[in-house]
């Protein structure tokens, strides 16, 4: 589904609550917590789901709207008034042009990491919810994310240990990062898996580049490589759900780094076996 293919003209007028950073004053990406009071009384939301921001223009080409995607980050509350307070992680974002050179602001990412409390933000959505939580309480989760694609994990993660309980399948996320700073809650200032750790089912594996300083891809391969053979057991067993969120880039990165355990045949062949099944899904932006 394309960006364009989402409905812009059902709105709701939110407002900013607060507008928290994440990543420490040296990290080299800005990554912001933003938590949003929506006003109208009839929408709700669920751990999962997605929400478009309307940036209002006019923008480079004349479009009234700058339309983006986010997922909620948290479990999604209720204020003093009655009405949904959902919480979403943004990354400030630039780009170079590939033919002129020239270096542009990313036009959401700015817009929302300069919200301030109490700003108006215009929503739409909420769209889908690709990441359920299985009602088998012994069911298996294998998590992926790349960058801020960590965020419904969050919210995935403590719906299952704070509201499901007593959860006895194995919880691993699969986490990769530039650089250390570039683990979102798992610095210094936001641990929020820590609390966690004490969970016998749950685990979290960090994949960082090995040279953080460079433009190095990610070095998943190292992270899995003492943990193949129990993500290899995860992947062939009939009661594992497989999660992946992060940039479009990750699909053919974890393609490449399952297909060398698996040969590539064999790879494709148990993929489509995944996903034909609901246990294989994407949130890809």
């Amino acid at each position: 589904m394309r960006l364009t293919d989402y409905d812009i003209d059902t709105r709701y007028a939110a407002k900013v609550v607060s507008n928290e950073g994440l990543t420490d004053t040296d990290a080299e990406d800005e990554v912001c917590e933003i938590v949003l009071d929506v006003a109208d009384d009839g929408i709700s939301y669920k751990v999962g789901q997605i929400v478009g921001v309307l940036v209002p223009g006019p923008h480079e080409f004349g479009q009234p709207w700058h339309h983006r995607l986010y997922s909620i980050a948290d479990v999604p509350a209720v204020n003093e008034h009655g009405h949904s307070r959902i919480t979403i992680v943004v990354r400030r974002c630039d780009y170079v042009d590939e033919y002129s050179g020239e270096r542009f602001r990313g036009v959401s990412s700015n817009y929302l990491c300069d919200r301030r409390p109490g700003d108006p933000v215009t929503l739409t959505g909420p769209f889908g919810q690709p990441f359920s939580v299985p009602a088998n309480r012994s069911a298996n989760l294998f998590m992926i994310g790349l960058g801020t694609g960590i965020a419904p994990f969050r919210g995935l993660v403590k719906r299952i240990y704070e509201h499901e309980k007593n959860w006895q399948g194995k919880v691993r996320l699969l986490y990769g990062a530039r650089s250390g700073l570039e683990l979102l809650y798992m610095n210094d200032r936001r641990d929020d898996f820590s609390k966690y750790y004490d969970e016998e089912t749950f685990e979290a594996i960090k994949a960082l580049s090995p040279r953080p300083n460079w433009a190095d891809p990610i070095a998943w391969d190292y992270a899995i490589e003492d943990r193949v053979e129990e993500i290899v057991a995860l992947l062939d067993d009939p009661n594992t759900y497989v999660y992946v969120a992060g940039v479009r880039q990750i699909a053919s990165m974890l393609d490449q780094l399952f297909s060398s355990q698996f040969g590539p045949l064999a790879w494709d062949k148990r993929k489509q076996q995944l996903v034909a099944d609901g246990r294989w899904v994407e949130l890809l932006y």
